[in-house]
């Protein structure tokens, strides 16, 4: 008992740093959940034959509606029900994302469970960051809500990884059966099967083309040459992939390995179902319903007593100055800060993180990597996400949100330049996987993790929710439209004959060269404020644009 009372006068960051990191099982799912298509995409279009272009980047980006969904009712819940009710609501719809995508019999299937998961997503995508900012001390703040983005980053690597291999031991699977059949049957390709797979793998080759190639063959037809031919026309391929389809044999990873890469996230949901039963409410939305004890209590187990008093002291004072409807946020003292989540929010999305955390799998393809090493340099992309975004956790309460910002966005305008000078010239060496790695240090290090701190602290407490779910529905939205667009540009015959896919990369750096100025000329500095000193911040800098106003119309 004395010691129950001691931690509640001191407080205790081993209590912070438990809750906070339940909570960040959330943002795991959502770099899981959206992780998994980089892996699972390319066996989810031979399964169902998708066209590249369209039907691919629908796949792809489809969770995305759902994301948008999620965080349009989600902030809105969240000042309804509670943070910690919607995160476990969002835990559900990964759970049953996770089972529906396993098992689909058809696109149309795979796709409307997809949107499921992206609803849960999108709510866990405002919700986490905004209840691990609320029950968090100003000094570690920063910190704590940065756990979440490292939180997403885990998730992609541990999906990266998961992806890799399921994969490798389909590919065993499949040598097993390409040598069971040569056994039984002899080793002849079937013509016409290998005309088709080139006529699929390659949208430069038709299907003419592809039984002109496989004839000219004559008796002699060899995985090599379709191989060689394929390479020729920028399509990676190994002779294995040839002989499972020349063969008529099932391809385990086409057949069943993807539907094993998205059942995965079924684990960590039911984790996360669980753990959410054990950790409290908010105590900013607690105190919000008039619950005060009870903030009161989580307060001090937080930092104490004197820190829980003082803090429960402020939360009031910020509530009694708010109004608490959405309107609050359209009037003309607190339209900047909308606009200034809302502007954040999109550039973080259009400078193209997405397209290689996504579809990394499949650039990586076109650089010249096979199918496993092209899913083993993904899994690279995701440690160096991982990595760097520890350094943010550590940085961000030292040196700043806007410093890093600044730093991060320039370094990945310079990658992207790289990047589409590589693809320009049409050079692939080892220095080109360098630029990409840079650039995802880059974002990692800033603009991904620090645009989600600065978005769970600028609102007004009473309208947290509803303000993060604007921004953060543009943010979900400029995904999508990244996210559905990207393999359009890359695959445009007209942008590849004049930029050499070059086109999207120095898009995206244009964007990143707009966030930089943005952060530079309107951002503030929140480091080491307490959310309630950021509110006042706020509310006195549009009361002294009022009077100034006042003033130059009396003039």
């Amino acid at each position: 008992m004395s010691s129950d009372l001691s931690m509640r006068e001191r407080g205790s960051a081993v209590y912070v740093v438990m809750v906070c990191a339940v909570a960040a099982l959330g943002g795991l799912l959502f770099g899981y959940d959206t992780g998994v298509i980089a892996g699972g995409i390319g066996f989810l279009v031979r399964n169902f034959h998708l066209d590249p272009a369209g039907q691919k980047g629908w796949a792809a980006a489809s969770a995305l509606i759902g994301c948008t969904i999620g965080v349009s009712v989600a902030g809105l819940l969240s000042d309804w029900l509670g943070r910690k009710k919607v995160l476990i609501l969002s835990a559900a719809f990964f759970l049953v994302s996770a089972v529906g995508t396993a098992f689909p019999k058809t696109i149309a299937q795979f796709i409307i469970f997809r949107i499921i998961g992206g609803v849960g997503v999108g709510a866990a995508s405002i919700t986490s960051p905004m209840y691990i900012a609320e029950i968090s001390p100003a000094r570690i703040r920063g910190r704590m809500v940065s756990v979440n983005q490292l939180a997403i980053v885990t998730g992609f690597l541990i999906v990266y990884m998961a992806n890799f291999f399921i994969a490798a031991y389909g590919t065993g699977i499949d040598r097993g059966r390409v040598a069971a059949h040569v056994a039984e049957r002899g080793a002849i390709l079937d013509a016409k099967a290998v005309a088709t797979f080139i006529d699929d793998s390659c949208e430069n080759i038709n299907d003419v083309q592809a039984t002109g190639f496989v004839a000219r063959q004559g008796g002699t037809l060899e995985a090599k040459a379709v191989v060689d031919l394929l390479k020729e026309n920028g399509v990676e391929v190994s002779e294995l992939d040839v002989e499972v389809a020349g063969y008529g044999v099932a391809s385990w990873p086409v057949e069943k390995g993807w539907r094993w890469m998205f059942g995965s996230e079924s684990l960590p949901a039911v984790l996360l179902l669980v753990l959410l039963f054990f950790v409290p409410e908010s105590p900013r939305w607690l105190t919000k319903q008039k619950r005060g004890d009870e903030a009161l209590g989580i307060l001090a187990r937080v930092d104490g007593g004197e820190y829980a008093r003082a803090e429960l002291a402020e939360i009031k004072e910020a509530i009694a100055l708010e109004s608490g409807s959405l309107r609050q946020l359209l009037e003309p003292k607190m339209k900047i800060v909308l606009v200034i989540g809302i502007v954040l929010a999109v550039l973080q999305q259009v400078t193209g993180i997405n397209v290689f955390l996504y579809f990394g799998t499949e650039i990586f393809k076109k650089m010249g990597s096979g199918t496993n090493a092209a899913l083993l340099q993904t899994v690279v992309v995701g440690a160096v996400n991982l990595g760097f975004t520890i350094i943010a956790i550590w940085t961000v309460d030292k040196l700043g949100r806007k410093p890093l910002m600044l730093i991060g966005s320039a370094g990945m305008g310079i990658s992207l330049l790289a990047m589409g000078l590589a693809a320009y010239f049409g050079r692939t060496e080892l220095w080109l996987l360098l630029f990409i790695l840079g650039y995802i240090a880059c974002f990692a290090m800033s603009v991904g993790p620090v645009t989600w701190v600065i978005l769970s602290e600028i609102f007004p407490t009473g309208i947290r929710g509803r303000a993060m779910g604007i921004a953060t529905v543009c943010l979900w939205v400029a995904n999508y439209i990244i996210s559905q667009t990207f393999p359009m540009m890359d695959e445009n015959r007209w942008l590849i004959g004049r930029f050499h896919h070059a086109f999207p990369f120095w898009l995206y750096g244009v964007f990143c060269a707009v966030l930089l100025i943005f952060v530079w000329r309107f951002l503030p500095e929140t480091k080491g404020k307490s959310l309630e000193e950021i509110e006042k911040y706020w509310m006195g800098r549009m009361e002294e644009e009022g009077e100034g106003a006042k003033v130059s119309q009396s003039d």
